[in-house]
């Protein structure tokens, strides 16, 4: 009787453990089944502080809530919303140069303030912008992205373009014109106006360097809430720290033209990531420290979720050993060895080597110039101190930001393999005395 006893003790034990390990189980089924409706038509491409947006919270607080992670610290629910002030065209812009109005330009991006320079002739090269008030770019083939990036180190206040399908490429991406975006309190951003004009508009004016220059951007303001998503899984140990694993909600929602843009890598991808790493983790056995699951709204608009959480935070910053972000894992890298996923700020510190050390299979950039460290939510976090980085699969995969960034084109078996192989690197973390920091210069400040 005594040996019957003891063997089905075993056996409950046994059962008990497997029950822990299907629970935990990361399944190509239960990631296609997150995607499935994070990407889907219902949810309309979760434009940034929308309903849609908030609906996706809601989904993923009612995960965390059944997978047992409990309210952050402070907080009584899952949710953390933010009051966004949203800026809107009203009417069409009006462009003067040399005191002559010009037909209506095109806005891709403006700063909801009326501008005024004079007028400065630069050509294609994005480096070479001049740190000028106004300038025309004289060139079709440059690249309008880098040109945007370069225009606001340069601290551009107005870049006027050619109309190019490389400008209506850069339109499509944003989802339309990109207007003033900001969290309630707060200043407006001071970003450049860019704006496109067509060929004959553009030539013009492309010889009139030292004009007088002038654009109003008529636009109105409306309030709108964004919401974070947040659980929690409480440490044994309240000295240890905690750890913050994130990804960001949203995408670009509805075009005018009413195309949805679903977002599945981007960033449905990373939300689903962080939803299956939660069920794990909070399947298993009480971590030591302590871990924040955060799905953030309105990262597209300029990441203001995790701004907002970086501001309010259930747990002082200090307390956060580490933050890993997950952004676009969707498909594989061809420059990536098999199921690698890349790491932004790999060199910056210690982080990502000691989980590699420990399985991860995580590498560094590849694509240093394309400053994808300072590009997504862990940035807003690393900027205040904490060692925060960024996973990714394929980062420059042709569907980003565009309507073919859909269920369809995901890769599935990547996708489970990728958060696969994180599970027990981050087990490590969770139970370790490791406390990651940032290598010498490696520590970002808003210059670098």
């Amino acid at each position: 009787m005594l040996l019957r006893s003891i063997a089905l003790a075993l056996a409950s034990t046994c059962l008990v453990g497997s029950a822990a390990l299907a629970q935990a189980e990361i399944t190509e089924r239960s990631v296609a089944a997150h995607e499935a409706f994070l990407a889907s038509d219902a949810l309309q491409g979760r434009g940034s502080a929308t309903r849609d947006e908030a609906i996706a919270a809601a989904y993923v607080a009612s995960e965390f809530q059944s997978y047992g992670l409990v309210p952050a610290p402070g907080m009584s629910g899952y949710l953390q919303p933010a009051t966004i002030i949203r800026e809107k065209l009203a009417g069409p812009a009006v462009l003067t140069v040399g005191g002559t109005r010009l037909p209506a330009p095109t806005v891709i991006a403006a700063s909801g303030n009326p501008l005024s320079g004079t007028l400065t002739i630069a050509r294609g090269d994005a480096a070479a912008l001049p740190s000028a008030p106004v300038v025309l770019v004289a060139s079709k083939q440059a690249d309008a992205l880098s040109l945007l990036r370069a225009a606001t180190g340069k601290h551009i206040q107005l870049l006027i373009l050619p109309e190019t399908d490389g400008t209506r490429k850069l339109m499509g991406m944003f989802g339309g014109p990109r207007l003033p975006a900001y969290l309630e309190g707060r200043p407006r951003p001071d970003r450049p106006a860019v704006i496109t004009l067509p060929d004959a508009a553009f030539d013009s004016i492309a010889a009139k360097s030292g004009a007088p220059v002038t654009l109003t951007v008529p636009t109105t303001q409306e309030r709108a809430t964004t919401t974070n998503a947040i659980g929690y899984l409480k440490g044994s140990d309240p000295a240890a720290g905690t750890l913050l694993f994130s990804a960001h909600l949203d995408h670009l929602g509805v075009r005018p033209d009413g195309t949805i843009m679903h977002g599945a890598n981007d960033d449905a991808s990373g939300t689903t990531a962080v939803l299956e790493l939660a069920q794990a983790l909070a399947s298993g056995k009480q971590p030591r420290r302590s871990i924040l699951f955060v799905c953030y709204g309105s990262e597209e608009i300029g990441e203001y979720g995790s701004t907002y959480f970086g501001e309010h935070p259930p747990v002082p910053l200090s307390q956060i050993v580490a933050n890993v972000e997950f952004e676009m894992i969707g498909a594989q890298d061809p420059k990536l060895p098999t199921n690698t996923l890349m790491m932004t700020g790999f060199d910056r510190s210690n982080l990502g080597p000691a989980l590699k050390q420990h399985g991860a299979l995580v590498t560094g950039d590849p694509y240093p110039e394309q400053h994808f460290f300072q590009r997504s939510d862990n940035y807003a976090l690393a900027l205040k101190g904490v060692v925060a980085h960024t996973v990714s699969g394929w980062a420059v995969t042709p569907t980003y930001h565009q309507p073919t960034d859909t269920f369809a084109n995901l890769n599935i078996p990547f996708m489970t393999s990728a958060i696969r192989s994180l599970v027990a690197p981050i087990e490590w973390l969770a139970n370790s005395d490791f406390v990651p920091a940032w290598k010498p210069g490696g520590k970002p400040s808003p210059e670098r």
